[in-house]
């Protein structure tokens, strides 16, 4: 993958930029490490955070979002990361893949399971395959049908809500992020190749 759009530079990190990344981590924005300091939240660790900075107005706004999917929502952080995982895949998206690959695996899906993900649904049930049929289904339909019922009656309404604007969010990320050519870190786990052909449902 080329890159064809660079993070903003030490010197381009401002106020508006510190508090956008603030958003994402719960803090305000002149108590975020600074560019270049070395510490865990530098921004400088975070190639992504250099890319939405570049607006950072719609950045605070979209990340005040992403925070709430990631440490406020009711969806258990396994269902969400196994429909980021597909999502990705299906997307197309190595960074994506990456990141969420390291964020899932602490999140308690495993080695196994990361691999099956890029083969179908064979592997999964219960409600890991629900979310996963219910995944598939938003991003190959833009809506739900027949996975909506069995979701809502497995998770209830918050969850199931959830669930699609989870897919939504991180679609929107992949083509943002293949749109740059965003390259994964060093050490991600390369994308899988595309799923292969599989029988209706599966």
């Amino acid at each position: 993958m080329t890159q064809r759009f660079d993070p903003i530079t030490t010197e381009e990190w401002g106020d508006d930029e510190y508090a956008a990344f603030g958003t994402l981590l719960g803090l305000p924005g002149d108590q975020v490490p600074r560019a270049g300091s070395g510490e865990k939240y530098d921004p400088l660790n975070f190639p992504v955070m250099g890319m939405l900075a570049h607006h950072p107005d719609l950045a605070k706004a979209f990340l005040r979002f992403n925070n709430y999917q990631l440490f406020r929502g009711t969806l258990p952080d396994r269902l969400r990361e196994l429909a980021i995982l597909r999502t990705a895949h299906q997307r197309r998206s190595p960074f994506e893949w990456g990141e969420h690959v390291r964020i899932g695996t602490a999140a308690g899906i495993t080695a196994e399971e990361i691999d099956a993900i890029a083969l179908g649904n064979d592997a999964f049930e219960g409600t890991d395959l629900l979310v996963l049929q219910a995944t598939d289904e938003l991003l190959t339909e833009h809506r739900m049908t027949t996975a909506w019922e069995p979701l809502l009656e497995a998770l209830g309404k918050h969850q199931a809500i959830e669930l699609i604007f989870v897919v939504g969010a991180y679609a929107t990320l992949a083509m943002a992020f293949d749109t740059w050519g965003l390259p994964p870190a060093p050490d991600a786990l390369p994308l899988p190749a595309p799923r292969p052909p599989t029988p209706e449902g599966n």
